[in-house]
């Protein structure tokens, strides 16, 4: 069976696409206060713009040699408030002074002040925009409600549970408009399960089986518990999640109805006994650093693959980056992604649309 290949989420947007970005002022003292007060832009030439842009990552990372690519997260301002632009009971005109992410950054953060409740369903039209640009299966990725909790504020909800449990159905609604409109695949991004392992155990995989429920077994559901975002790009001091986190959450990992787990190697490699844990979940292997300009070689990609190769067989192993790729100037991502695909041609060989590098 071939080692595919995938991405996990952001992909530098085309310099045409004008709308807001994460990405763009990372490094400065709290960026997402900007985001919060920013209203998403709406017309009709944005919206061929960001469309124009979808397309063309795809086909940037087919043409890279990625199997399953993302729609590179091009719509989105962040990949959290985006997605809480799309429902009703929070508000971005009410602002709450926190410390997230386990106290490594500081914000005014939008504020839930009444029900979470459905807005219809927006990212079945982004998936189609994606899917029609390749004959490969488009990965849609969206947060899960650990980390929307904590990258937002509540003063609706009497507990942490019944607010996550009212995002988790909200959730549920737009992965079930995913599965209606055809796509086979999707992530839920939790990177706070790594900040947070106890609250991960205690109610988030709870709340996570919610997001997930009624997902029929041709979907493909993935679990991506990434260590955390730098500030800014070559900053190796960033203050990343505790490096016992995945041991901490694997077994639940495991117990948990996703298929796979992607996790970060490249910036940090993990021990075989982690690797050891995951008996029948497939692992999303993060071979290349996100927030660093050097382009690893596919040799050194390789020697790792090989390592977790020794633990993991073949069928159950995927390789991709750490996260997303969105830091990176555009020209560097598609060097890692390309490097990733040929160290995963020394495994076997894929199959799917034309246009590799």
């Amino acid at each position: 069976m071939a080692l595919q290949t995938t991405t996990i989420g952001a992909f530098p947007k085309p310099s045409y696409v004008t709308l807001p970005d994460w990405f763009s002022t990372a490094g400065t003292s709290s960026p997402e206060a900007t985001y919060a007060t920013n209203q998403h832009q709406s017309s009709a030439v944005l919206d061929d713009a960001a469309d124009r842009g979808i397309r063309e990552v795809v086909q940037l990372q087919v043409g890279a040699g990625i199997d399953v690519p993302t729609d590179g997260e091009i719509r989105r301002e962040n990949y959290v408030h985006y997605h809480c632009r799309h429902i009703d009971g929070i508000a971005f005109d009410v602002l709450t002074d926190r410390v997230v992410r386990d106290g490594t950054w500081r914000a005014r953060l939008p504020t839930f002040i009444g029900p979470v409740t459905p807005r219809g369903s927006f990212l079945d039209r982004d998936y189609r925009v994606a899917q029609s640009a390749t004959s490969r299966p488009v990965k849609m990725t969206m947060p899960g409600p650990l980390t929307i909790m904590d990258t937002t504020a509540n003063t609706y909800y009497d507990s942490e549970l019944l607010w996550g449990h009212a995002l988790a159905s909200v959730l549920n609604h737009e992965v079930r408009a995913l599965v209606g409109a055809g796509c086979t695949q999707i992530q839920i991004d939790e990177p706070v399960f790594a900040r947070y392992p106890d609250a991960a155990r205690s109610y988030g995989f709870e709340l996570l089986e919610v997001v997930l429920a009624g997902i029929p077994p041709h979907v493909t559901t993935t679990l991506h518990m990434c260590c955390g975002y730098p500030d800014r790009l070559d900053n190796a001091a960033y203050p990343k999640a505790d490096p016992h986190a995945y041991l901490a959450l694997a077994d639940h990992v495991e117990a948990s109805s996703v298929d796979a787990v992607s996790l970060e190697d490249a910036h940090r490699p993990n021990p075989a006994r982690l690797f050891e844990r995951f008996t029948t979940t497939t692992v999303v292997l993060g071979a290349v650093e996100i927030a660093s300009s050097r382009v690893e070689s596919a040799a050194e990609i390789a020697a790792r693959t090989e390592a977790v190769l020794g633990v993991v067989p073949e069928d159950r192993l995927m390789l991709a980056p750490d996260c997303g790729l969105g830091m990176l100037p555009a020209a560097t991502a598609l060097a890692k992604l390309r490097n990733l695909r040929h160290a995963a041609d020394r495994f076997g060989l894929a199959t799917g649309d034309a246009g590799r590098g």
